[in-house]
């Protein structure tokens, strides 16, 4: 994540900011109730978002580096992914839709894959 100077840097550092306190007010939540695996999901989520937005900075600043960055990026937001349907499929209240749920995150990491690696080149 770049930052910039001027409205966008106002932007970027007001997300990270407002992620950064919803991720610290869900932990202490978590502590709060003695829920180790919340708790577990919300540092793992926020590390990987950062490093998410880390990567994609770096990726807009040196795109010659494209298929290492495009490789991390897309491995980063995979693991998102996945942690993001594992908590919502275990809040399902069938199989089902849970298996929808699953379904749904398989087609969008697919969709990634297939959008980075395999369109053309210019």
């Amino acid at each position: 994540m770049e930052v910039g100077r001027g409205a966008d840097a106002i932007l970027v550092l007001a997300g990270l900011a407002a992620v950064t306190l919803t991720s610290a007010v869900a932990a202490y939540r978590a502590l709060a109730a003695g829920d180790v695996v919340s708790m577990a999901f919300v540092g793992i989520s926020y590390s990987t978002l950062l490093l998410l937005f880390h990567s994609l900075g770096a990726y807009e600043r040196l795109p010659r580096l494209m298929n290492r960055r495009e490789v991390w990026a897309l491995s980063l937001s995979t693991l998102l992914t996945v942690l993001l349907a594992w908590k919502v499929a275990a809040a399902m209240p069938s199989w089902p839709v849970a298996a929808a749920v699953w379904a749904m995150a398989v087609l969008i990491t697919a969709g990634g894959f297939v959008a980075m690696f395999c369109r053309r080149h210019p």
